[in-house]
């Protein structure tokens, strides 16, 4: 026996790959063709004694217990006594066929499920195993081959027909895949999709005549439903058949002038004959009556757009249409949100903006609309406006945090710091398991900005430790925290250590290379501290005051004072009002703060 090979018991399923829509089994069907099957045995007959037969029972349900319990090592053993005491019954076959195949055994698999289907061919579950096996493998004729079969032995059953489908679409075997889709048919009844499937088949094999027929008998079949005369009217008009197209528009609305795709079929009947201006009066037509359905005219306007995007045409017309409806119709927000994007594409921003207001007036909680809104006044820097824009929206929609985040920066940058360290709060306690580690750091970092301009190092330095417990790697925080630090002079390996790794982020950014030479600076390592102030300013550092000050400290402590003295004067007529700076240019020497 073999042993400790099977760790887990995989059962064949889904043995149809591509069927597009499952039906419930109903409906009774004829032989799938003339074809019969070979010649089988009239089903297997056990031959075991009384005694063999109780052995065989208990082993069977033996194994099917142990297979449930997870046991798959001992239930292949109890298959296998199974085996030796009867090797032509089917369940048993069935079964051993599954484990040989998880055992990279598939000879052996094929072996036993031909012989399980040849013993009790009237098993579907068995056949359908079968076909799912041949195709798991690759064996498309074998495939076929047992498809057709079950096809004509089980003529109830629609799964066989779809996996035929599958199958001859493969092969491109289209008289086959009709014949298919004609039982089908004759099971379910007459759809859509199966006429759509028959129409784009028979134009496939040219045979335009029978293409058109199919269309045409949906159409009878279903009389009062236009949408299937509108669909025969399309393929008129995309087949050259203007006339008999544009008869079937015509009929269609003389019954239902309101029927929103014959407008549209109409329209696109004008088009295809260079009627522009009749074309453009039966848009305008679809498009502004009350009566049609709004997703309707958006799927319109989305197909205009493109079309006059590929044509290169003038936005004129697209905006004076958008404008329209919105007059007309001022509860539908799909439209304006649509409109909102396409001024965008055309750098219409301002433009943009009223019509985005619009849609929040009618769904306050639409965030793409608020979101693009934020975007404008970020991109602005219009911080009054992120603060119009978010405060509302905090309150329409309490769990898009990014509201909170501009909201706390809008704040702190107008000086309102308390609401700035409030709103972080309230944010978080909006924060779940699904939230983003990182923005909740974002937020521990607004606060521990904000604590230090107002002076309290320790709520700073807590807040910091709390964003580096969400992300350790906000660089940011990462430089804040051990400039700070630096400025305490304490924890002065901690921030060396921080400071480090923001240097290997990004290591052109000079605010970084301050942080680090300075801390290099305070810890007494000048030499060290040099080389990273001078790349400091080798990287926009010249024009920052603080840091043109930390490069004329740096060279006065490694003995360049007249080099020093430089850099200080240059702070000092960049705007710089440190007391400390006027007086080590006074006294030409560097001055602890």
């Amino acid at each position: 026996m073999i042993k400790n090979k099977i760790r887990y018991f995989i059962t064949v399923a889904g043995w149809w790959a591509g069927i597009m829509f499952l039906l419930a089994a109903c409906g009774t069907g004829n032989k799938l063709s003339q074809k019969s099957d070979p010649p089988m045995e009239a089903g297997y007959q056990s031959l075991l004694s009384e005694e063999e037969q109780r052995k065989y029972d208990y082993f069977f349900l033996e194994a099917s217990r142990l297979k449930a319990a997870g046991e798959p090592d001992a239930a292949f053993d109890m298959l296998c006594h199974c085996i030796v005491l009867d090797p032509e019954a089917p369940e048993a076959l069935f079964e051993i066929s599954q484990f040989y195949l998880y055992l990279r055994q598939p000879e052996k698999s094929e072996e036993a499920l031909r012989k399980a289907v040849k013993n009790d061919p009237d098993n579907f579950w068995y056949n359908q195993a079968l076909v799912g096996f041949y195709q798991q493998q690759g064996k498309r004729d074998e495939a076929l081959e047992a498809l057709e079969s079950m096809a004509r032995r089980f003529p109830d059953r629609r799964e066989p027909i779809f996996g035929l489908i599958d199958l001859y679409s493969q092969t491109q075997d289209y008289s086959k895949l009709i014949t298919a889709l004609d039982k089908l048919e004759e099971r379910i009844g007459k759809s859509e999709e199966l006429t759509l499937e028959k129409f784009r088949i028979y134009l496939q094999m040219g045979d335009e005549k029978k293409a058109f027929r199919e269309v045409e008998n949906l159409s009878a079949e279903y009389p009062n439903d236009f949408r299937y005369k509108i669909l025969v009217g399309d393929f008129y008009l995309q087949n050259g058949k203007e006339d008999e197209a544009y008869k079937i528009f015509r009929e269609v609305l003389e019954a239902e002038p309101d029927n929103a795709l014959a407008l549209y079929a109409l329209a696109n009947y004008y088009q295809a004959t260079g009627r522009k201006e009749e074309y453009e009066a039966q848009i305008d037509t679809l498009l502004l009556s009350p009566k049609v359905d709004p997703e309707i005219k958006l799927g319109v306007m989305q197909k205009l757009i493109m079309r006059n995007e590929q044509a290169e045409g003038d936005s004129i017309r697209i905006i004076r249409l958008f404008d329209t409806i919105l007059e007309r119709d001022r509860e539908d927000t799909n439209i304006p949100m649509l409109y909102s994007q396409y001024l965008y594409t055309k750098g219409m921003k301002e433009e943009a903006i009223p019509v985005l207001e619009r849609i929040i007036d009618l769904d306050p909680e639409n965030l793409p609309a608020r979101l693009q809104l934020l975007s404008n006044a970020l991109m602005a820097n219009d911080y009054a406006g992120v603060i119009r824009i978010s405060e509302p929206a905090i309150l329409a929609t309490p769990n898009a945090l990014e509201f909170y985040f501009y909201l706390a920066i809008a704040y702190h940058q107008e000086k309102r710091e308390e609401d700035a360290v409030e709103i972080s709060r309230k944010a978080l306690l909006q924060v779940d398991d699904a939230t983003d580690k990182k923005i909740v750091s974002d937020f521990y970092n607004i606060m521990g900005d904000i604590y230090h301009t107002q002076d309290k190092v320790t709520e700073a330095f807590a807040a910091y430790d709390s964003a580096l417990v969400y992300n350790p790697e906000n660089i940011p925080v990462l430089n804040n925290y051990a400039y700070y630090l630096s400025l305490e002079r304490r924890d002065l390996d901690r921030a060396e250590e921080m400071s480090y790794k923001t240097i290997k982020a990004e290591p052109n950014n000079a605010t970084y290379l301050d942080t680090y030479a300075w801390i290099l600076f305070e810890k007494g390592r000048y030499a060290d501290a040099k080389i990273y102030i001078d790349d400091a300013m080798k990287n926009g550092g010249e024009e920052s005051d603080v840091v043109v000050e930390h490069a004329g400290d740096i060279y006065c402590m490694t003995g360049d004072k007249e080099k020093a003295l430089e850099y200080w004067k240059q702070a000092l007529e960049m705007g710089s009002e440190s007391e400390t700076l006027k007086k080590k240019v006074e006294l030409k020497k560097y001055i602890h703060e």
